[in-house]
């Protein structure tokens, strides 16, 4: 495990309690990624605190590196919202979540600083060596809510943080042939989206959500070619792990 010179027990933590948090009850399987979507970190850490705003993660990590924890891990932080991810509705009850300061698309979607990343790959290598977490649970709050949320957003790096042994990533060897919009679902499905079903959402919406992640080159909601072999590899790659 590369920790960039942090251990779980020297990463610059800080305690900043938030009263939004319950009772887990599902075991902790998932790994979510968010942006703040705030104008700054100091209004989104004050909303994450709010009591009246019911709304928390138990991590923050800032523009220069900081960490907060506001949520214990062993607690139900209130970051996901209504979402799907393999099969799971209630993902807060599965996940530990990570909110990252950033403006998000409401604010022109700045780049991430690099002391920033280095701290997130830090925390979700601690986070990872504490729970048993798959690399295929490793996920955006775009995947579980591709409906309604767009975070953490195109610039962030997931392709960095897989080679980290944070996250998959898929690197597909060859096209592959045109895939029915069944075979897409079900390899969505077997990647960990929801496509119609308990989760409600469209083919195009997943589509949207997976190109954000692994080709945010071409967000457009169609399945190209080398979105259908991504997809394929990625699936390849889930069922391996499994």
């Amino acid at each position: 495990m590369i920790n960039y010179g942090k251990t779980a027990l020297d990463m610059n933590v800080i305690n900043h309690p938030s009263p939004n948090f319950n009772d887990r009850h599902l075991p902790l399987s998932m790994l979510v990624m968010h942006y703040t979507g705030m104008e700054s970190g100091t209004a989104a850490i004050e909303r994450l605190c709010d009591r009246e705003a019911r709304v928390s993660a138990h991590y923050v990590v800032e523009e220069d590196g900081c960490i907060l924890q506001l949520v214990e891990e062993n607690k139900r932080a209130w970051h996901a919202g209504s979402g799907y991810w393999r099969g799971c509705t209630d993902v807060n009850a599965a996940s530990v979540g990570i909110e990252i300061v950033n403006g998000g698309h409401d604010f022109g979607l700045p780049d991430f600083p690099e002391v920033q990343i280095r701290a997130v790959m830090a925390l979700c290598q601690s986070i990872l060596g504490r729970h048993p977490i798959r690399a295929r649970d490793v996920i955006g709050h775009s995947d579980l809510a591709p409906d309604r949320k767009q975070d953490p957003g195109e610039k962030f790096p997931w392709e960095r943080l897989a080679r980290e042994g944070i996250g998959l990533w898929p690197e597909p060897a060859r096209p592959v042939s045109e895939l029915t919009s069944e075979q897409l679902a079900d390899l969505l499905g077997t990647i960990g989206y929801g496509v119609g079903g308990a989760s409600g959402f469209t083919l195009e919406t997943v589509l949207t959500a997976f190109q954000r992640r692994y080709r945010f080159s071409a967000v457009t909601g169609r399945a190209d070619a080398h979105t259908q072999a991504l997809i394929v590899d990625l699936a390849r790659k889930v069922r391996y792990e499994a």
